[in-house]
């Protein structure tokens, strides 16, 4: 009797997709990736790719989209267990990312897929969404730890959302032009530090950092 053979759902061919076009991109750049290329290294067909994108240009948005969903799934996941800003803080600078999407694992990966994508004024409003949904994460996460430390989380939590993702972005692309000094942890140490100016402390009484 033949073996039965598990056909690869349509989440598995993206996923893999998405594994092998980070890959290719950290290798090749993303301006001269092709999509023979990434269909290769995932070990499918150009006609598998085209099943499931319609260009280059819509796998990069498509990766940058799974990127930030996520992103919010694991950061939610994090707040039920860490509430107070110091304790989540520290959880989210301890994670274990390589269980995270490629763009995860590679900060710098992601800015220059941004970039990429930025270039093109017809794909801004995507980007532009990704965007919001970001800075409303991290808004609700201000409120929450808020609530639990017992400090007022300022009167818009969505400007300080705005500032903190400024600050990730902005030390990212700064690792991205000169990585020799600027250490990947800058952005946590540099909310740490604001931590320890403001007297926060950790659930236990200890000072953040």
């Amino acid at each position: 009797m033949s073996r039965l053979r598990t056909r690869p759902t349509r989440d598995d061919t993206r996923d893999k997709l998405f594994e092998a076009a980070a890959r290719v991109f950290e290798e090749q750049g993303i301006g001269g990736a092709s999509i023979e290329a990434i269909a290769a290294a995932a070990g499918f067909t150009r006609g598998a790719f085209y099943s499931n994108f319609a260009s280059k240009d819509d796998l990069i948005s498509a990766m940058l989209e799974d990127h930030v969903e996520q992103s919010i799934r694991r950061n939610l996941d994090l707040l039920e267990t860490h509430k107070h800003p110091a304790d989540f803080l520290h959880a989210l600078r301890t994670m274990d990312r390589s269980k995270q999407d490629p763009l995860g694992r590679s900060p710098v990966l992601h800015m220059e897929m941004i970039l990429f994508v930025a270039r093109a004024e017809k794909r801004r409003p995507d980007l532009a969404k990704r965007l919001r949904a970001r800075r409303k994460l991290i808004a609700d996460i201000v409120e929450a730890t808020s609530r639990d430390s017992g400090r007022p989380g300022g009167k818009d939590p969505e400007w300080t959302a705005a500032i903190l993702l400024a600050m990730d972005d902005g030390f990212r692309l700064h690792r991205l032009i000169d990585p020799e000094t600027t250490a990947a942890d800058s952005f946590f140490r540099a909310i740490e530090d604001l931590h320890r100016a403001l007297g926060i402390t950790s659930a236990d009484g200890q000072p953040c950092g």
